[in-house]
């Protein structure tokens, strides 16, 4: 004999979704916290290059000496922080890699040490100041949109748990139906049986004295038979009843878990490369533009130091903020990697793991295709539009913030005086009267392009529910409502494949690394 199959228990399955929520909760946590500590991170780096220039210009005036030691002084403290975690391997992101560099070339300076300060004071330390102030106020708002798409991921999470728990409930008072049922038709096949043998059982006697009994027997099994009939009749109304409302709860429940597994894939394949990439909205152009600044000026000194400063422009060139994503990526690997994908659990027998397309519920599902495809066009459309706004915000975000302006090889065009110098070295980037205007125009344009993209996650959040509910009721039609789809001219095409799937082969590689290379 075959052992009978075992179960899972509604505790059980609850429980094992609780598990899987509370780890995916404790990972965006998780997000936050790293996301965190790399503002940190580039708040501290950039408050050290302030320092760093700030005090080289004081130490210009008395080269040989105090370079040396300036540089001792950062290099130690550079040992010290945090940034040391990213140097193993040589495994460190650009800005840093470009901070140690320029640590190593200040032994090599020589050369015109009040222009050289000049510069520095003037020019270079305002650039990383504006950085630092531009960092800070878009991480700040890189968060809140973070902090949105979580809370709508948790809202899709705690969704899934009600249809899961409704599905739960409705099949189990279809089994409790059932068993009800069965009962009933045993009762009815055992008065059944009982009322033969009792007829059997009765010996032939004459009309006048056993009419009557016979008669009041029947009479008593008929109404018998009659009730346990109208109870197995209740019973069976009660059933399919019953088993139907289990049928469309295990519908809403696929439905609801695949577009929960798309949503869960969406934050972590694109939502949170868009973030970092928010977090990163021209910082690395802008540093760029300040460490080119100072190329500029030490490209024009002494031929010996070519060589170091060969090195360092090859790191800026090398400022890439894909590139330190990637690596952010690899280094916090199990906090950025996707979760398992929800699995279909079977309650209580119910094996059935595809959409139901039958009847009653076959013109349900017709109908909410319709609804669906009328929806996905519209949400397209107006996709399309809110897109095309926000590519072209980030590209005027970008021209703002990667403007060449970082020449300044004027300020080396020696006059008879030191004031005619100054004078050059005034009108740079920091003394422009334009610099409010264009300072104003960037926010402005950073709050608009914020604002965009909040719209763009939102819509395409709600357009990839609607698509996996789309695509999952096409292929559970029978043929002929599909040939009826066709008649109709539905485009069933258009639902496509998933709009993941081709991107799940970031599981064949470290996971993360290729994740956000979109």
């Amino acid at each position: 004999m075959t052992s009978p199959a075992k179960f899972k228990k509604d505790k059980e399955i609850i429980a094992e979704y609780d598990t899987q929520v509370k780890e995916i909760r404790a990972q965006l946590t998780e997000q936050m916290k790293c996301l965190d500590q790399q503002c940190e991170l580039r708040v501290q780096l950039l408050q050290d290059l302030q320092d760093f220039f700030r005090k080289k210009a004081e130490i210009e005036m008395d080269y040989s000496r105090n370079l040396e030691k300036l540089a001792e002084r950062f290099l130690a403290k550079t040992r010290s922080t945090k940034d040391q975690q990213f140097k193993k391997d040589q495994n460190v992101l650009s800005p840093v890699n470009c901070w140690n560099l320029l640590l190593n070339q200040v032994k090599r300076e020589s050369r015109d040490h009040t222009t050289l300060s000049d510069i520095y004071l003037n020019n270079i330390i305002p650039r990383f100041v504006q950085v630092s102030e531009d960092s800070g106020r878009l991480f700040k708002k890189s968060k809140e949109v973070g902090q949105q798409l979580q809370d709508d991921l948790m809202k899709v999470l705690n969704e899934l748990y009600s249809v899961m728990k409704t599905y739960h409930m409705y099949n189990a008072d279809s089994i409790s139906a059932q068993s009800k049922l069965k009962e009933a038709e045993k009762q009815e096949e055992k008065q059944i049986g009982k009322s033969v043998k009792q007829e059997d059982r009765q010996a032939p006697r004459s009309p006048d004295s056993t009419s009557n009994v016979r008669i009041e027997e029947k009479h008593v099994r008929r109404s018998s038979v009659k009730k346990i009939e109208k109870m197995k009749e209740k019973r069976q109304a009660k059933y399919t009843e019953n088993k139907l409302k289990a049928i469309k709860a295990r519908n809403e429940y696929l439905l609801a878990l695949e577009a929960t597994n798309a949503s869960v894939f969406k934050y972590y394949i694109h939502d949170l490369s868009d973030l970092i990439d928010c977090c990163d909205l021209g910082y690395h152009a802008s540093l760029n533009r300040a460490l080119r600044t100072f190329l500029s000026a030490e490209l024009n000194l002494e031929q010996s130091k070519h060589e170091g400063l060969d090195a360092i422009e090859n790191a800026v060139e090398n400022l890439d903020a894909t590139s330190d994503k990637q690596r952010l990526m690899e280094m916090y690997n199990n906090v950025f990697c996707p979760p398992m994908k929800f699995e279909f659990q079977p309650h209580m027998g119910d094996m059935a793991s595809q959409l139901c397309a039958q009847q009653p519920v076959q013109s349900e599902l017709v109908q909410r295709c319709q609804q669906l495809q009328s929806r996905l066009s519209t949400l397209k459309i107006e996709n399309e539009e809110v897109k095309k706004t926000m590519e072209a915000t980030l590209q005027t975000i970008q021209d703002i913030v990667t403007v060449e302006d970082f020449d300044v090889s004027d300020c080396f065009q020696y006059s008879n005086s030191m004031e005619s110098v100054k004078s050059t070295v005034s009108e740079t980037f920091m003394s422009k009267p334009s610099i409010a205007k264009r300072r104003a125009n960037q926010q402005e344009t950073e709050q608009f392009y914020f604002t965009v993209r909040g719209s763009v996650a939102v819509k395409g959040q709600f357009q990839a529910l609607q698509h996996t509910r789309a695509i999952q009721i096409p292929g559970s039609l029978s043929g002929i409502f599909r040939a009826v789809f066709e008649y109709l001219d539905w485009d069933l095409g258009m639902f496509g494949d998933h709009p993941y799937t081709s991107r799940h082969r970031y599981l064949q590689v470290v996971c993360l690394p290729r994740i956000f290379s979109s």
